[in-house]
């Protein structure tokens, strides 16, 4: 709390807090008090996992029982975790995933003891799951390979595997498109995406918070650089992937996976996880990213993840997750967890890793091998060097240091080695035949501002160019997110021709053709730009002297009051430069 404080600037400031007492939702299960089942919601969803998933379609992370288990991170267990906006689209897709994911304990309120307990959900439906709420909606049945919904009037719980899936809450009620519009009407009221957290006794849901949803500093999607030398990428990702840019970090403190799974003493487990609060005092704040085994912070077995809080690691840029092939941990969408809102609200970034699935690159070599600072800095736990390792990055690479870039538009992310930058961005040159011409020259920074004047510089470049009697146009505009300053990395050059009522078919063939290539010429260079691929990056809308006339479609921006068309300079054609000269 006073570390939470101090980088706040409040430890001058009296602060007193109110406490409010909220009656559980829930009922008697047996000897246990719970509710049916109880989770938190999210407005926006950074964490996608699939492409078809919107950042606006939300995020519900579900649990049984006390909604504890939906807020804190666990080691050993999992939510179930759905998108309000598209409810089919689940992050396990096949019946093994659905089994091997689901959750396997429940927290309870002991009415025998008066105490919070966390139980094995199996354990409770054979003593009581009679009595459970809506448990026909919550689990499903695995047998053969498939899972399928309850039949029949008793259920026997003392026999075979019965999964958690929510299937029939999410497919027989209206609970997802009451919660998608609960966020919608409060998004509304306060302006601002929210979360909340919920519970429900099987009849009634009930809303038991509501505050506005956090952000990081930086939600702007970053160009992921095409053909950067191999040498130079220390890290590749392509699942879960959030947005975000971190610069110059100078250290890495790599927990080695397999030393930290051979370490049998659960005191010298501890000691990783105080080592690492040590040295989070010690590095420059912000200029270090941590990678290991595990789910950090996490509540349960620390075999499973480093045992470390915020403020142990409240001064890194990024943590990474590491999940080999070889190891029993998965990393989890944390998104939603206590954890993990500390680590939005404070720009940290999280990025999970999979290093062993195919077309992922991590570079073992770099982070095993080199100077191990940590005996130095911090002498008294030289015993653990290796595991733990702090790694100077602009010793290792003579000055260089790394750059991390996440796209979730892309779902990938990279992170490679650099040169230093002082205020601003440093792009790693592409690899490109020798004698090639830089066609990126003087484009690197990567900046929304940048996006959009260097879409507009080519409408004006590409009106310039045109040879208006070869082609037959009258005029041409910009529109769009390029004329109105949003483009992104992704977005298209909007642009309105105005085709004169006397060009022939053979002018106008030629036009499309000569626009057509520039599209995919502008397509490619943004491409080495930013890693966006796409067939073309010009829309072109061609208009005639009735369209404008009419008014209709695009030529009512021609001449309009509000968001009007841009109206470009065009060429003479006289110079011979027109017409031919293509892109």
């Amino acid at each position: 709390p006073l570390e939470y404080r101090a980088e706040r600037g409040l430890l001058d400031l009296h602060e007193e807090m109110g406490i409010m007492i909220q009656e559980v939702v829930g009922r008697r299960v047996g000897r246990y008090f719970l509710p049916a089942f109880a989770g938190v919601a999210f407005g926006t969803n950074d964490y996608r996992w699939s492409p078809r998933i919107r950042r606006e379609d939300g995020l519900l992370r579900i649990v049984p029982g006390l909604g504890t288990r939906a807020v804190d991170r666990l080691s050993d267990d999992y939510p179930i975790l759905i998108a309000p906006g598209q409810p089919e689209l689940r992050v396990n897709a096949t019946p093994d995933e659905m089994v091997r994911y689901a959750p396997r304990k429940i927290d309870v309120i002991n009415l025998e003891t008066g105490e919070f307990e966390t139980v094995e959900l199996a354990g409770l439906l054979r003593e009581a799951g009679s009595d459970y709420p809506r448990i026909r909606d919550i689990v499903s049945r695995f047998e053969g390979g498939h899972l399928s919904r309850p039949l029949g009037i008793g259920l026997d719980f003392g026999a075979g595997d019965w999964v958690v899936t929510f299937d029939g809450i999410v497919r027989n009620t209206d609970f997802v498109a009451r919660m998608r519009e609960l966020l919608g009407v409060l998004q509304e009221s306060m302006q601002h995406p929210v979360d909340v957290e919920f519970a429900s006794d099987g009849t009634d849901l009930y809303l038991l918070q509501c505050r506005a949803q956090s952000y990081a500093s930086d939600e702007e999607p970053a160009a992921i650089p095409r053909h950067l030398d191999p040498a130079r990428v220390l890290f590749t990702a392509n699942r879960h992937v959030p947005n975000g840019r971190v610069r110059n970090v100078t250290h890495v403190v790599y927990v080695e996976p397999s030393a930290y799974h051979e370490i049998s003493d659960l005191q010298r487990l501890r000691e990783v996880g105080r080592v690492v609060g040590r040295l989070n005092r010690l590095l420059p704040k912000r200029q270090f990213i941590l990678v290991g085994p595990g789910r950090w912070g996490s509540r349960g077995d620390i075999r499973l993840g480093v045992p470390v809080t915020y403020s142990d690691i409240s001064n890194t840029a990024l943590l990474v997750e590491v999940a080999r092939a070889s190891g029993s941990y998965v990393p989890d969408l944390s998104f939603g967890t206590h954890f993990f809102q500390d680590l939005v609200e404070s720009g940290i970034r999280y990025l999970p890793l999979y290093p062993d699935e195919e077309g992922n690159v991590f570079r073992d070599s770099f982070l095993a091998g080199g100077r191990n600072l940590l005996p130095d800095l911090l002498p008294e736990f030289a015993h653990l060097a290796d595991v733990v390792r702090v790694l100077d990055v602009p010793e290792r690479r003579q000055g260089e240091v790394l750059e991390i870039r996440l796209n979730a538009d892309l779902d990938r992310g990279v992170a490679f080695f650099t040169a230093r930058t002082e205020g601003g961005t440093a792009v790693a040159a592409p690899v490109r035949p020798p004698g090639a011409r830089d066609v990126t020259r003087g484009l690197e920074s990567e900046r929304s501002e940048d996006h959009v004047r260097w879409r507009m510089f080519m409408a004006e470049r590409i009106a310039l160019d045109l040879d208006p009697e070869a082609f037959g146009v009258e005029a041409m505009y910009v529109i769009g997110s390029t004329k109105n300053g949003t483009a992104g990395p992704g977005s298209d050059i909007d642009l309105l021709v105005h085709v004169s009522a006397g060009a022939t078919p053979d002018q106008r063939a030629r036009a499309r053709f000569w626009f057509e290539g520039w599209s995919r010429c502008l397509a490619e260079i943004n491409y080495l730009r930013t890693g966006y691929r796409t067939d073309g990056l010009l829309d072109v809308h061609y208009l005639t002297d009735e369209d404008l006339a009419r008014k209709t479609s695009f030529a009512v921006k021609i001449g309009a009051v509000t968001d009007p068309a841009r109206p470009l300079t065009l060429g003479t054609g006289s110079d011979g430069s027109g017409g031919t000269s293509g892109a």
